[in-house]
């Protein structure tokens, strides 16, 4: 956008620019944040492009960009970004909602480009051009800004509208356009700003097998843990390390003594919530003696089998479509299908089109 700086940094400026994405059929959309401190990602640089070029702006100069949510909230304009449920997630409790959405990563993915492809990766293909990486470990919470910086910001929106051209174009060649759109509604469905302390558990890996009293303590650990990061705003891992919270899960301590020695565990947590966490673990009713954990068991190398051949024939659908097997299911799936679920159970849209009836006759 000629008529702005490269950072819209005032109040001022803010309102040239929403009146300037006016009428726009397309806005890109990244965001530089940091999260290492918090629990929730702090936006510390907004970039957005549109046919006239890329803009900066800079919350950390700007007390509220509330206004800017109108222009990219529900209704408007195409919002492109790449991968972008992360800035969702940042731009959500700022801005309220962004939509609708063209997310190049999944529209690649739908084209045959790699599940995952980079978006400087995606440039490099479809636009045969280098976006630099120079500035990706940068403190994006610091002022002034460099040049260089300021640079690689505006390069990570340079180039969105054209890729969303490129690769609409193609999706619209191969009849993937209604795939297309299924994924993007299921995108803009997603709350991104919820939060499910009960379901924090689900982190933890190698608990198959568990007792249920074990279960019911590790259900109890992780959600009082995520409550407090949440209400607190610091990293879940400040509050309680995963390998702390396992180690009671796996000890279950039932007294000061005990508690204070798990390895590192702090002793502030002890000192400040050592009740607390007792009358979670009393709470959990382990017997006492807990009972042994279960020796990690082999797979069922009947469902290991099973696993494959359905991986097989999605294989199969995948090559002759062009596309990454992932992009079509996820081993997870597959095993879910594998373990007994039928397969219109776990697929819908245009992969229940292409798999169920291939993965039902799959022996």
């Amino acid at each position: 956008m000629s008529s702005h700086a490269a950072i819209v940094s005032t109040p001022a400026g803010l309102e040239d620019l929403i009146a300037d994405l006016e009428g726009e059929a397309a806005i890109g959309i990244d965001t530089e944040f940091m999260r290492e401190r918090t629990y929730r990602a702090e936006l510390c640089l907004l970039q957005l492009t549109t046919r006239r070029g890329p803009v900066c702006v800079d919350p950390l100069a700007i007390e509220d960009l509330r206004p800017l949510g109108v222009a990219l909230g529900a209704g408007g304009p195409a919002k492109v970004l790449h991968a972008g449920r992360q800035d969702l997630e940042v731009l959500a409790p700022l801005l309220g909602p962004v939509a609708p959405l063209f997310d190049t990563q999944i529209a690649a993915a739908l084209a045959g480009h790699p599940a995952q492809v980079g978006y400087a990766e995606l440039v490099r293909r479809l636009l045969e051009r280098e976006v630099p990486k120079g500035q990706t470990r940068t403190d994006w919470s610091r002022r002034p800004l460099s040049e260089a910086q300021v640079e690689y910001a505006l390069d990570d929106v340079r180039h969105l509208l054209p890729l969303r051209d490129l690769l609409l174009g193609e999706l619209e060649r191969l009849g993937r356009s209604g795939w297309l759109a299924e994924e993007l509604a299921a995108l803009e469905s997603l709350d991104v700003t919820a939060v499910d302390a009960d379901r924090a558990w689900l982190r933890f890996r190698g608990v198959e097998g568990w007792d249920e009293g074990r279960l019911q303590l590790l259900r109890a650990l992780a959600a009082w843990r995520e409550r407090r990061a949440v209400a607190r705003n610091k990293p879940r891992g400040w509050i309680l390390d995963d390998a702390v919270l396992r180690e009671m899960v796996v000890r279950v301590p039932r007294d000061r003594a005990a508690l204070a020695a798990i390895e590192d565990m702090p002793e502030g947590v002890v000192k400040h919530s050592g009740d607390e966490l007792l009358a979670l673990v009393e709470a959990a009713a382990v017997p006492e003696p807990p009972p042994p954990l279960p020796r990690r068991e082999r797979p069922d190398p009947t469902l290991m089998a099973r696993t494959k051949r359905l991986a097989e024939a999605a294989q199969g659908v995948a090559q002759a479509l062009g596309i990454a097997p992932e992009v079509l299911a996820t081993r997870r799936v597959l095993e879910e299908v594998a373990a007994g679920k039928d397969p219109a159970q776990v697929f819908n849209g245009w992969r229940a089109a292409l798999l169920v009836d291939r993965l039902r006759a799959v022996g």
